[in-house]
This record gives C-alpha cells, structure tokens and sequence, in this order.
C-alpha cells in the first residue's frame, strides 16, 4: 500500500515575513508560529477550519526563531535574534509576558521545555547552551551554561522521558548532555555530518536520534547505554537536494518527516523488518513544492496520527495528512 501526503489547509501566517517555526501543544488543539515579523500567533480548529486564535507581540525586536509549549501547555517560550528568550502564560485564552530571560550575548536559535517541565534549555549563536530551572513561583534562574560547542548553536532538544539533553551546531557535531553529581556534563559528541546540524529529533522511547544538516542527509543515532555512546547506524542520503532544515519524528507511528531548502518536504518510514541496529528506512511520501520557498519546520500532531504541519520563508502553514492512499 503507498502513503502519500493530501494538503488540507494552507494558512498566511506571517505575510510579507519567513515562517520560522511552529509547535503542537501537548493536547494537540493550538498551534504556535513565529517569524521574522516579531511575533507569534496562537492557530486553532474552528470546525473544518484554522483561524488565529491569538496575536503576542511587542515582546521581542528582532526575528522570532522558534517557539516551545511546556508539557503541561499552560507555558509558551520564544526565542528571538533579539538575545531573549520570552515565557507566556496562558490564562483563559489568551497570553501574557510573564518574564524575560537575558544573558546569552546574541541571538537566541531556540527553546526547549523539560519533560517535566522544571527545566528549560536555551542556546545561541554564542556558541552557548544554557539551562534553566523553574520554581513553582515561576521565577527562572540559569544553572549552568555550557560550551562545548565551537561555533553557533542551531538547536537543542529534550530526551521525551529523562533529563538527557541534546544540540546541534554549526561545528557539525551534536552534544548530549546529562547531570551528573549536581553538575550538566557533556556525555557524548557525535562527529559525522560534513556540515552544519540544523535540527535533531528523539524517537518516541528515547533510544534513537534524528539529525538533519547542511551536508543534505539525514542521519539515525542509536544510544548504547552500556559504553555511554550513541552511534550512526543509518544515513539518509539521496533523497534531499538542498539543506535539511528540520526532522520530525512522530511520536505515534514512528514516521519521519524532513524539511528541506528544496522546498519540498519528505516523510520516511522504517522497513519493520529491518535490524535496529542497522535499520533501513525508505520514502514513503514527498512533495517537492510543497512551499514557494525553503521549508523550515515539519510538526507532527502529537495527538492525531498522521497530521502533519509545515511552514515556509513564503510565511505560509501548511497542514498535511500523512495516510495510505485508497
């Protein structure tokens, strides 16, 4: 049976500016983008359609690069060229600058919630990872700062279940980290693309890592906890002809999605039959124009299989159904 992918709704998100970013709640019921406009809007479902629920702005002065709900969904943090990173809470429906949180020397590339919630990651074009922890009067005070990169960081994530953390550089590496005797340490650097990492993304148990770079492959990274290390054990490559921008993968059917400079955008699935520790993925689906230009974030829903969104340098959201074609 082939999948492929069916356009269900294209949205003008930020005209006249990039589309930077955007993210699910954890409900899967709002949808948060940001650009290169200063601000972010709040997308819901208003029956078959999507509509912009809320507008935050007068927070930053420069681009907003990337947008992070906390697992509970009451939080939303951006993060701006403007070396802050801004949290928001909800209250009712709509949202309000709780804080402001400054320190990093230059542009914030991105934000990242905890899995618990109690922490928050932050990372710049300093060079510079810094984590965050939460109190319940939420007062954010930074613990550590670290720099184990050598160039612009483009992008930290969260492990989906421990507080294991992971970044991507314009060093060509990636850097996990873990706490260990109350102090964050740089556990493991994973060396393999031959250009800038964009984008990174853990599997659903944890176990296995996704990265996209500027060398236009995809690579699968597989922990080994017994010798502390993770390892390629599968690169996509081929399929992309420009940077990958971002990957994506769901948490519900195990698909990956891509999101290229080519303007198109992608979703691999894993052949089930094949070694884990040396898997085989295939295309399941693609639209090469799936934007007027460069694709910069695939979102997969968290709560319904197979929806997919996407944004754009046109400034455009696109949403998606990933499905067997009937």
């Amino acid at each position: 049976m082939k999948e492929c992918l069916s356009l269900l709704h294209r949205l003008s998100a930020h005209p006249d500016s990039r589309c930077w970013f955007i993210s699910w709640n954890c409900s899967g019921t709002l949808l948060a983008s940001c650009g290169g406009d200063k601000v972010i809007r709040i997308w819901g479902r208003e029956g078959d359609a999507w509509v912009c629920k809320s507008v935050l702005e007068d927070a930053h002065q420069r681009t907003v690069r990337k947008v992070a709900w906390s697992p509970c969904g009451n939080y939303l943090a951006s993060a701006s060229f403007d070396a802050t990173t801004c949290i928001w809470k909800k209250k009712n429906n709509d949202f309000e600058s709780l804080t402001v949180l400054e320190g990093h020397e230059n542009e914030v590339k991105c934000v990242t919630w905890a899995p618990s919630g109690n922490l928050l990651a932050t990372c710049s074009r300093d060079k510079s990872v810094w984590i965050w922890e939460v109190d319940e009067d939420d007062e954010y005070e930074c613990v550590t700062v670290l720099n184990s990169h050598t160039q612009d960081v483009k992008h930290v994530v969260w492990h989906p279940t421990q507080e294991l953390l992971a970044s991507a550089s314009y060093d060509n590496n990636i850097c996990i980290y873990r706490e260990e005797d109350d102090d964050w340490e740089c556990q493991a650097t994973l060396h393999g693309h031959t250009s800038t990492v964009w984008s990174l993304s853990f599997d659903a148990s944890g176990h296995r890592l996704a990265s996209g770079s500027d060398d236009r492959t995809v690579k699968i990274w597989k922990e080994f906890p017994g010798d502390l290390s993770w390892k390629c054990v599968c690169t996509l490559s081929g399929f992309h002809t420009r940077t990958v921008y971002d990957v994506a993968w769901c948490k519900l059917t195990g698909a990956l999605a891509t999101a290229c400079g080519d303007d198109g955008v992608r979703v691999f699935k894993e052949d089930e039959s094949s070694d884990r520790d040396q898997p085989i993925f295939s295309l399941a689906a693609q639209v090469k124009k799936a934007h007027d230009q460069d694709v910069n974030c695939v979102a997969w829903n968290p709560q319904e299989a197979g929806l997919l969104a996407t944004c754009s340098d046109d400034g455009d959201i696109a949403i998606w159904r990933f499905q067997e074609e009937e």
